[in-house]
């Protein structure tokens, strides 16, 4: 198994939470760095327009769904403010194509864009059923965690 070590730190995590399967965003990341392939120099965007189903990795990274199954995580060169807070975001782009170290990602907001742009510093492409079994494994590992801890004993009086 690849990385099994990574595997266990995340199991331990989640077990750890008491309050449910919950990653933190550095756990989140490594999760998504653990089913990406090895770099690209770049990716086909089928729709030009800018509208993308993409997914926030804190303030430096992202994943930009191209299909249900199909994705690439795109680690930004720097800091990207205003990505976890946009609702929207433009990526450019050589008709369609988008390619490391040439183009950059652009929060959006309702009237336009933030102002600022971020330089992709690299691309990996996601396995997304692989990703999904993943999150599935992570969740049921929690779970049976959970359910695994002894009742409380109730409080009696001692003699």
């Amino acid at each position: 198994m690849r990385n099994a070590l990574s595997w266990l730190v995340l199991a331990a995590a989640l077990a750890a939470c008491a309050t449910g399967p919950t990653l933190t965003p550095q756990e989140r990341l490594a999760l998504y760095r653990e089913h990406a392939g090895a770099p690209v120099l770049s990716f086909r965007l089928d729709h030009i327009g800018g509208m993308h189903n993409w997914t926030a990795l804190g303030d430096q990274s992202l994943v930009i769904w191209t299909s249900s199954n199909r994705g690439h995580l795109l680690e930004l060169r720097s800091r990207c403010p205003g990505m976890m807070m946009s609702p929207r975001l433009s990526i450019t782009n050589t008709m369609g194509q988008v390619t490391a170290r040439m183009d950059r990602v652009v929060p959006r907001t309702a009237a336009g864009p933030t102002g600022s742009s971020c330089r992709i510093e690299s691309i990996r492409p996601i396995d997304g059923r692989a990703l999904r079994d993943a999150k599935r494994e992570l969740r049921e590992a929690n779970y049976i965690e959970l359910n695994a801890a002894p009742p409380e004993a109730p409080d009696t009086p001692s003699d």
